[in-house]
């Protein structure tokens, strides 16, 4: 199966470059193909012909409840994505993790994308246990 995990970081900050490099090994120990996809430096990049789709964004601000509008533009320029199974998560850092997780929910549910699976990724072992657990197929 082939699946992409989508993320976006902060200028300042590459942490969920390196959470999603260990969710897409747990996936990989699944035998799925798996290609990581930068949010913020491929904008207007095709993910169409992907079957999974699993997204990882941190919060816009320290007390949550925002994603990043880059994220936004980038669902909304990426091709159909409308009825793909796709998994949401956020990298811990706000305090306010819950609402922020629900922002991207309502966010990626607007884009007609079908949620099998979210969480909030605090460390890389954390993400990885979680690529190994989803069900892909």
């Amino acid at each position: 199966m082939k699946v992409c995990v989508l993320y976006y970081d902060k200028q300042s900050s590459n942490v969920c470059k390196i959470l999603a490099s260990s969710f897409a090994s747990g996936i990989q120990a699944q035998g799925s193909d798996c290609d990581i996809i930068d949010m913020g430096k491929e904008a207007g990049k095709i993910i169409s012909f992907y079957e999974y789709i699993a997204l990882i964004a941190p919060p816009a601000t320290l007390w949550g409840g925002k994603i990043p509008e880059q994220v936004e533009r980038f669902l909304k320029q990426c091709g159909t994505i409308s009825g793909k199974r796709s998994a949401a998560f956020i990298s811990k850092g706000s305090i306010r993790s819950t609402k922020t997780l629900q922002a991207l929910f309502k966010l990626m549910e607007g884009q007609g994308m079908y949620l099998t699976y979210s969480d909030i990724l605090s460390n890389k072992e954390i993400a990885s246990a979680s690529g190994k657990r989803i069900k892909i197929s």
